[in-house]
């Protein structure tokens, strides 16, 4: 079976995950930021009485110019600003429930090298913004319907640090952590990719009595995610082998995915996670509706490994937005991606790294069993996933030579493997994975692909 995003994505300001671009080229330049913190303000200031946007980063270099602009624009609009500097990604979530603001925003680039930087929006209840309020928003951006609207006096909105912000967090995130377990005895590795829970994710480790070697703690602006963070677990899993750790852990930039190494230093990724976590809450009872949510690039194996549970599979677009848009339609609290965004709804509102360490440090010590065990629950298919740099985003179904070759290519996989080929929503890049029941054959399918689509839309080297 196949799945081909064969619409080329229409251009938006936002894409799967907030606006991202290179750093002071647009969009993300203090100007765009000025106005979309003024689209912001004037989009969120709905309830009578004072107004107060959230706003975090992470470690990058630019942060610095994007939140002073951003707190500029907001505060031009008459809304008062909360600065609570570099926190995770799901510490704005929660953070922009608990000090009850209108909205909250995070400067970050998540995995992307430090050249890079985005910005994600959070609504007051923590969840990331439906594509129809990305429109609005946007609409504001671009046109001049705002612009007339000075607010003066002292109606001009103020700045304000919140000093205990990572506090805060710390506390929420061993809350979610069994009262009855401790980790003493428990030997970690984690790898905060010099981003922004350099601080926090050795601490929380720490004060629940784990041992940690933690890497990755020494941002400078220009070393998040270099060769290192979930993108790059190598470190961690040389790290596990060579100090006898029981697990490893891998963040991003901004914290909201975690990619584990088992004590073998091998490995597991969000399928593989899901998967656990699903067993022991289908166990418990606890996994509402027997149903986890994954995406259209969630391994056969983890559908196959949810049936044989006595659970199910339900696929949504990628994007962590998606899948929490398709738990919270159907009532659903437990969900996420491949590469380790995973969403315990029960605890936070997006994906959290630290989350989902802590989940899988409770389910190895209440079940007295080791990571690569445990992972054993989930056979994953052969799968490959290549990356091709395009320089034109056409809707695939038009450009022929590609078009056959997905046409080929799922025809010879019949029933027994999946193709999806589709554009990445944050870079220039089409994305083709296909899996099936032998690695060798799975790779030709995908280098047949790949090619044509390298030849007919590829940028030329």
């Amino acid at each position: 079976m196949s799945r081909v995003g064969n619409g080329a994505p229409r251009e938006r300001l936002f894409g799967t995950d907030g606006i991202r671009g290179v750093a002071n080229i647009e969009p993300m330049t203090s100007e765009t930021a000025l106005r979309l913190g003024r689209a912001l303000a004037y989009v969120f200031r709905e309830r009578p009485g004072r107004h107060k946007i959230l706003i975090g980063k992470d470690t990058r270099l630019s942060g610095y110019m994007l939140e002073t602009a951003l707190a500029s624009g907001v505060c031009s609009m008459g809304v008062d600003v909360l600065l609570v500097g570099p926190v995770p990604t799901p510490g704005i979530a929660f953070l922009t429930r608990s000090l009850r603001a209108d909205a909250g925003v995070v400067i970050s680039a998540s995995h992307n090298p430090f050249q890079d930087n985005g910005i994600k929006v959070f609504s007051r209840d923590g969840f990331k913004l439906p594509d129809e309020v990305e429109d609005e928003i946007e609409s504001l951006v671009v046109n001049q319907k705002i612009d007339h609207l000075r607010p003066t006096d002292t109606a001009i909105g103020k700045a304000f640090r919140v000093d205990d912000a990572l506090g805060r967090y710390n506390v929420f995130v061993k809350n979610a952590f069994p009262r009855h377990l401790t980790l003493d005895g428990i030997t970690v590795v984690i790898d905060c990719a010099h981003g922004a829970a350099y601080k926090v994710a050795p601490e929380v480790l720490e004060e629940l009595g784990a041992r940690v070697t933690a890497i990755g703690v020494d941002p400078d602006g220009e070393n998040i995610n270099c060769d290192c963070g979930a993108l790059h677990p190598q470190q961690v899993q040389g790290l596990v082998r060579e100090t006898g750790a029981q697990i490893g852990v891998a963040l991003d930039g901004d914290a909201d995915r975690a990619i584990l190494v088992d004590e073998t230093g091998e490995v597991v990724d969000g399928d593989e996670i899901m998967a656990i976590a699903a067993a022991e809450m289908l166990r418990s009872g606890t996994l509402r509706h027997d149903t986890l949510v994954g995406t259209v690039m969630s391994n056969l194996g983890l559908e196959v490994a949810l049936q044989q549970m006595g659970g199910r599979l339900v696929r949504a677009p990628v994007g962590d937005r998606y899948v929490v848009e398709e738990m919270l339609r159907e009532g659903y609290n437990l969900g996420g991606e491949q590469s380790g965004h995973i969403v315990f709804l029960d605890v936070n509102t997006t994906g959290d790294g630290l989350v989902t360490f802590l989940a899988l440090l409770a389910i190895m010590i209440q079940r007295q069993r080791p990571l690569s065990e445990l992972k054993q629950v989930v056979q994953r298919y052969p799968q490959v996933l290549i990356n091709v740099k395009v320089c034109e985003r056409r809707d695939l179904a038009t450009v022929e030579p590609v078009a056959q070759a997905i046409q080929r290519v799922t025809q010879a996989l019949g029933d027994k493997g999946r193709l999806m080929v589709r554009y990445s929503g944050t870079e220039p890049l089409v994305r083709v994975m296909v899996e099936g029941e032998d690695e060798h054959v799975v790779r030709g399918y995908g280098e047949e692909v790949a090619e044509a689509v390298r030849a007919h839309i590829g940028v030329k080297e």
